[in-house]
Parts: C-alpha cells; structure tokens; sequence
C-alpha cells in the first residue's frame, strides 16, 4: 500500500474550489466537471503509484468531503 502523503478528504482548498463550482452548476455541466475533476485526481494518484483500490477509497472520500461543503453551503445560505 502507497501512502497518500495528502489524503484527498484533507484537500481543503481543492474541495472548497469544486464545491463552489458545483454550487453554481446543474445537470450536464456539472456532471462533465465532475468527472474531469476524477480523472485528475485518479491521474495524479496513479503518477505517485497508489493502487486502483485505494484510488477508489481516496475518490469516494474525496467526493463525501465535497458533498459535506455543499451541505455547509447551503446551510449558511438557509441560515442567512
């Protein structure tokens, strides 16, 4: 197993920045920037030598991260 020196739920300014990019788009649009977003990700974790499963794993957390900020988001949106 190849450890992630920076796991990806630990990624604050890159879920910050999807976060708020996904806020604003719908339907298609979000569904392309998402999945280049994987790619990248998936991409830069292969060039360190991390294995698919745990390419996996570090997407999925990757993802819930970004689904808690979008909750926060729109909480504070509610809120005010």
């Amino acid at each position: 197993m190849t450890l992630v020196q920076f796991p990806t739920h630990r990624r604050s300014g890159d879920i910050r920045r999807c976060a708020l990019i996904l806020r604003d788009l719908h339907g298609n649009e979000a569904n392309c920037f998402w999945r280049e977003e994987m790619k990248k990700l998936a991409a830069s974790l292969r060039r360190i030598g991390v294995d698919e499963a745990q390419i996996s794993e570090q997407a999925r957390q990757f993802m819930d991260a970004v689904q808690m900020e979008l909750q926060s988001f729109h909480a504070s949106e509610s809120a005010g």
